[in-house]
């Protein structure tokens, strides 16, 4: 309904605010079940979309046993190229990493559109309860956590991706002492501790493996520098509007302030794994080494 001066201008439209509350309410609501339809879809759906007739993976614990005896075989076959029924392995590992990739790209997408929802309605919504306030702070606060998660998802599964006989061999059970696998392990080890880099194995399936591990973290060091260079675009840009915000708006610059913070530590961490990476990548056979131990 809208009210008038005697001359017919318009001074407010008391049903506007109502409706655009219910709009973004409505968005919220829809965001939100994306969201959990879409964290559901990552934990459920990549291996359903990325298993093909004559797999054989009916569930993890039968790829586990699959990469078991593959890996046993490939070991002592005395060559560096994958046998048939590893490389279909991998080629399924890679699979499920890219489907893994873009569901939680999409994820991402979907939190971040939520984010910005709930910091639009909270900075607009006017005079709130203790226990309005409280509820905008909490669904902010988890929205944004799990949006720097599913970027850590985004990584972690794109390095999967272009290293995905690394990501598959980090399944065997490394503390296996009985049996085919451990002896084979014990080997692995053996000749690790013996190596003195890419190039030098007896067994081309070790030259392999480090040469794969390198790539792995060459793929992480790259991943984590190109997000650290997003992530510090995304915390310069906050803090200048934080900056360039009314000191009156007290919420805008709560948010805005908030999340430059986390963006900045977020930076710094990818700094850091960037760095750890890079050094790893140079000279892969110890981190291997430990990796067989069970110590990454």
């Amino acid at each position: 309904m809208i009210a008038h001066h005697a001359g017919g201008i318009p001074l407010h439209n008391t049903a506007g605010p109502s409706r655009s509350t219910q709009a973004s309410g409505r968005k919220i609501a829809a965001l939100s079940a994306l969201a959990t339809t879409f964290s559901a879809a990552f934990v459920f759906a990549p291996a359903m979309l990325t298993k093909r007739p004559g797999d054989g993976y009916a569930n993890q614990g039968e790829l586990v046993e699959t990469v078991q005896a593959r890996f046993v075989e490939y070991w002592n076959s005395g060559v560096r190229a994958f046998s048939p029924s590893l490389q279909s392995a991998v080629d399924y590992w890679l699979r499920y990493h890219v489907a893994k990739a873009v569901i939680a790209v999409i994820l991402l997408t979907v939190l971040l559109s939520l984010g910005r929802m709930l910091f639009s309605s909270f900075v607009n919504a006017g005079p709130l309860a203790l226990g309005k306030k409280l509820a905008y702070v909490s669904a902010g606060g988890l929205v944004t956590i799990l949006a720097l998660f599913s970027s850590v998802l985004v990584m972690a599964n794109v390095q999967g991706v272009v290293a995905s006989f690394s990501s598959l061999i980090s399944m065997l059970p490394m503390g296996e002492t009985d049996g085919k696998l451990a002896d084979t392990l014990g080997q692995v080890r053996q000749q690790l501790a013996q190596s003195t880099g890419a190039g030098s194995q007896e067994n081309p399936a070790l030259d392999l493996m480090i040469n794969d591990f390198a790539l792995y973290h060459a793929a992480m060091a790259v991943i984590a520098l190109i997000a650290a260079v997003g992530s510090l675009a995304v915390t310069v840009v906050l803090w200048a509007r934080r900056t360039k915000t009314a000191r009156s708006d007290r919420r805008a610059r709560l948010v805005l302030g908030s999340i430059g913070v986390l963006a900045a530590l977020f930076t710094l961490g990818l700094i850091v794994v960037g760095i750890a990476n890079t050094g790893t990548a140079a000279d892969p056979t110890p981190a291997l080494a430990a990796f067989f131990d069970g110590g990454l």
